[in-house]
């Protein structure tokens, strides 16, 4: 009904990294990310959401202007809730914890947003009253809230998944490798779902799965063989900050083909900072922590069976809460620490 619908995210480029491929010891690709209209990769699974949703109603029934969209984050996946449902024509209202940088609500109120609520002192407490006040009273006023999770959702899983195939395509075969970094669950997910619909090509193919010290939720979970809840937030990769994982993201995590790998906030910091100078681009903690495995020989101590001539893919998640001056604060704690 409404397939003329633009798809709110876009075919991201893979690149080959020389500077990295020599620090790492083997061949690095990098999937760029940070290129979606968001800034993040979460822009496929929250814009697939959203066109999911929105394919389901009539473009002429008396429904569709009154859908509002309703979602809460730190940042990124609220910032890709906007930037998508700006694009399919939608309003959207993001609720954030009190956390959250003035800097990420300024990104998040420029890209379109109804409005942008502050409340909690975590997302589970930003999610709890987006969900217990904020929507009820939407539904009073006559709209049509459509609540959008940030990370656990099918919808969501599946726009991620995408990426898979593009990787495929342009590497000409799955790599050795694929690292992705992990907060809810949600990235991970995808492209574990991916790595299964590609079948047989794509079977041999590891999935590092990259916490920071703080915000390692599945390896939390993999450690206590059930799905587990950290008690608090304590890395600087607040995009991280997802307390409990997907349920599914701990299934998945159960499998052979992957590897949980945590590190510490310098060692992310010290990725965004050698990343920024290697290759010119900017990527939040988050990201720079799948990054760091690059630099240090951290890859190699973790895979000793890489060689120069493996083909690992690094998906280059980005996020926009990252400012040139965070990269030099982080460059000098990095140096007075050394």
């Amino acid at each position: 009904m409404t397939s003329n619908l633009p798809k709110p995210w876009r075919r991201t480029p893979l690149i080959h990294s020389p500077t990295l491929s020599k620090s790492a010891g083997c061949e690095i690709h990098l999937k760029l990310e940070n290129l979606q209209p968001s800034g993040s990769f979460k822009s496929r699974g929250i814009g697939n959401f959203l066109l999911s949703h929105l394919a389901s109603v009539s473009p002429t029934s008396p429904a569709r202007s009154k859908i509002h969209f309703y979602s809460s984050s730190g940042g990124n996946a609220g910032l890709a809730c906007v930037c998508a449902a700006v694009a399919l024509g939608s309003p959207a209202t993001i609720v954030v914890p009190l956390s959250t940088s003035a800097f990420m609500i300024g990104k998040i109120r420029e890209a379109g947003a109804a409005e942008v609520v502050q409340q909690g002192t975590s997302w589970y407490e930003a999610d709890a009253y987006l969900q217990e006040v904020v929507i009820p009273e939407a539904r009073t006023r006559g709209e049509m809230p459509v609540y959008v999770p940030p990370f656990d959702a099918r919808a969501i899983w599946d726009g991620h998944a995408t990426m898979v195939p593009e990787v495929l395509e342009d590497l000409g075969g799955a790599p050795d490798v694929l690292v992705c970094s992990v907060g809810g669950g949600g990235l991970f997910s995808g492209l574990m779902l991916g790595r299964e619909e590609a079948g047989e090509v794509a079977s041999g193919m590891k999935v590092l799965a990259v916490e920071t010290e703080g915000a390692d939720s599945l390896n939390l979970s993999l450690r206590e063989g059930r799905l587990s809840t950290l008690p608090v937030i304590t890395s600087i990769a607040t995009t991280l900050g997802a307390r409990t994982v997907a349920e599914r993201a701990y299934e998945y995590a159960k499998s052979e083909a992957v590897k949980s790998v945590v590190l510490k906030d310098e060692e992310a910091m010290e990725g965004c900072v050698r990343f920024a100078d290697d290759e010119r681009i900017m990527v939040e903690a988050s990201c720079g922590v799948s990054l760091a495995l690059c630099y240090g020989g951290r890859l190699k101590k973790l895979m000793p069976e890489l060689t120069e001539k493996s083909k690992v893919v690094i998906v280059v998640c980005g996020g926009k809460n990252v400012t040139a001056k965070m990269l030099h604060d982080w460059e000098e704690q990095l140096k007075q620490s050394a």
